[in-house]
């Protein structure tokens, strides 16, 4: 398959890829090292070109107000998106809007005007909570967080670990039991201020922007107006989007490895070792062709994924792929080029030590790796596929 962009797509990646180098960028030479926002007036000058550049709300359906893009051109925007010190985690610091919360693309009309659309807008913001104590990627036999229904409301009792953006927000998605197995989810939309809600703590990781929390839900009662789609689905509604979102994130890996990759070759032509460039030295050669090898890899991968969704086919196994190769190759590139850079590559002048923090927690992050290569596993083996790779 041709992945080669289109002109409409080339024209597209130049203009984020112009306003990355030029405006965000800069930014970051005068802000913390850790930082996850910009100030609100230079945050609302950028939406303005953004506005300007036909891009808000960019990972946006056109019937919901966005510029409708495909999946194969959102991919390739996000990996221009993503090349610089926040990237991956706080991806142009937010300023070219999107729900963050692709489940509210399921909402019925009256929860689209109340939650997705100030969402779009950046009135609003969410946080997606599925995750517990007891475990995330089997949500089917680990979720212990209980809806109860009481007449036209529903009474939630739980908690939730590792719930990120719950500081910045002011709703969340909640996937709750209220039944048995995998038919026995079901998704809230749960408002921050209702009595019973609380964030009981911040957990302190590698990630200092959008930090981990810990939840309680202590008979937060939820109007079943603000049910997400039909009792007993959720972990369709949860699974299918967690698979296409994988794509974006993974995409996002790409483009940091990119830019540290851009950075290592840079680097490596003007830094002088034992009387020659370091880019006369075998050793680094291969490891920039290390760099190329796994970037070059995990683009077509994440192209592949974005492809077969644009094409409706089943995106969980290439998305899964996409997930795992990203993850690693991204970890890789990053390691190799902070270590071309010696001393300079460790120190938060560069954003290397960020990237290396941020990348380590991407394969654990939305499915571990391992949880991934069970996915594929399954789509290679069938269903009789174990954990193990073996048949019962």
């Amino acid at each position: 398959m041709d992945f080669e962009p289109t002109p409409e797509q080339q024209e597209l990646i130049l203009i984020v890829r112009k306003f990355v180098r030029e405006e965000i960028v800069p930014l970051e030479a005068d802000l913390p090292s850790d930082a996850g926002r910009l100030p609100d007036e230079i945050a609302s000058r950028l939406k303005k070109k953004v506005a300007q550049m036909g891009l808000t709300s960019w990972d946006a359906p056109a019937e919901d107000g966005g510029p409708g893009l495909d999946v194969v051109t959102r991919t390739l925007l996000a990996m221009e998106m993503s090349q610089h010190r926040a990237g991956l985690y706080a991806s142009c610091y937010g300023v070219f809007g999107g729900s963050g919360l692709a489940h509210l693309y399921e909402a019925n009309p009256d929860q689209k005007e109340r939650y997705l659309y100030p969402t779009l807008r950046g009135e609003r913001s969410g946080f997606f909570a599925l995750s517990e104590a007891g475990g995330g990627s089997d949500p089917a036999r680990s979720i212990r967080t209980r809806a109860e229904r009481d007449g036209d409301d529903w009474v939630i009792n739980g908690t939730k670990m590792w719930i990120s953006n719950v500081a910045e927000s002011d709703y969340g998605i909640v996937v709750a039991r209220t039944g048995e197995g995998r038919k026995g989810l079901t998704c809230f939309i749960v408002d921050t201020d209702a009595p019973g809600f609380k964030m009981l703590r911040v957990i302190p990781s590698l990630r200092k922007v959008h930090e981990p929390t810990e939840l309680v839900f202590d008979d937060v009662r939820v109007p079943d107006s603000n049910r997400l789609g039909p009792v007993g689905e959720g972990f369709t509604l949860a699974a299918g989007r967690l698979a296409n979102f994988r794509i974006p994130y993974s995409a996002s890996c790409v483009g940091v490895a990119i830019a540290a990759h851009r950075l290592a070759v840079d680097y490596a032509q003007i830094r002088e070792t034992f009387g020659k460039p370091l880019a006369q030295h075998q050793g680094i050669q291969w490891m920039l062709v290390e760099n190329e090898i796994d970037i070059r890899a995990a683009r077509l991968l994440v192209l592949d994924a974005a492809a077969t969704a644009d094409r409706g086919g089943d995106v969980k196994s290439a998305a899964s792929i996409a997930k795992i190769y990203c993850t690693e190759a991204a970890s890789r590139v990053v390691d190799r080029s902070m270590q071309i850079h010696g001393g300079l590559g460790v120190a938060a002048d560069m954003p290397f030590e960020r990237w290396f923090r941020e990348m380590r927690i991407r394969r654990i992050g939305e499915g571990p790796n391992e949880v991934q290569r069970m996915v594929v596993a399954r789509s290679i083996l069938g269903s009789a596929a174990t954990v193990s790779g073996a048949t019962k």
